[in-house]
């Protein structure tokens, strides 16, 4: 979970899984632990575990941003930048779909629902539920859908599954990332260049 069980690092949580998705595509690995993921959260939020009121989430944005400049730290103090990254209207499934094929994941923002929390414990599909109140934001990286319709994220350490009802209700920003750590002989997995991907990045825009 890396931290995310106990701190609102989820934006970072999700970054390590994106960087350990990139890195095996390409055929190698990367671990992350509680505390490297924790001190990228301090470095752009201020974020103090000694001290609650500093742990108040990440805006996607300024995450994004530190990504690409600066990067998150693994286990070994090995710094992973992106390349780059493109805001998408969080509306658009079809778009964050192409994403997390492109790309091999999406990040995506959600105002979380209390009835997911509980979904997610006992191992169903995030679905709507009427009335759940909200228990905050929440971030994942999509990483596709399956035969049946329902996507695929990544949350709290294991692979989460979610109706797109609850995507198009509860999304509220998305954004996709261009990351050269998934290449191979400087092609995608799905064999498409570095520079195809950069335009299609900005076809999504």
């Amino acid at each position: 979970m890396l931290a995310n069980d106990r701190y609102g690092d989820c934006v970072w949580a999700g970054a390590a899984h994106e960087t350990m998705l990139y890195n095996k595509e390409a055929g190698g690995a990367v671990a992350f632990t509680d505390g490297a993921v924790l001190a990228d959260y301090a470095a752009v939020t201020g974020f103090n575990p000694g001290d609650p009121a500093t742990d108040q989430g990440t805006d996607v944005q300024d995450a994004a941003a530190y990504r690409r400049k600066t990067g998150t730290v693994d286990s070994a103090g090995k710094r992973h930048t992106i390349a780059a990254y493109l805001a998408l209207d969080p509306g658009n499934l079809s778009h964050l779909l192409t994403a997390a094929y492109l790309f091999s994941a999406a990040g995506v923002g959600l105002n979380l629902p209390a009835s997911a929390i509980g979904q997610a414990k006992t191992g169903e599909p995030w679905d709507v539920v009427p009335g759940s109140p909200n228990e905050g934001g929440h971030y994942v990286p999509l990483i596709g859908r399956l035969a049946n319709g329902m996507l695929v994220c990544v949350s709290w350490g294991r692979q989460q599954l979610l109706t797109e009802r609850f995507f198009r209700t509860f999304c509220d920003e998305a954004v996709a990332y261009v990351s050269t750590e998934d290449l191979v002989n400087q092609k995608s997995p799905d064999g498409f260049a570095y520079a195809d991907l950069v335009a299609d990045l900005a076809e999504l825009a």
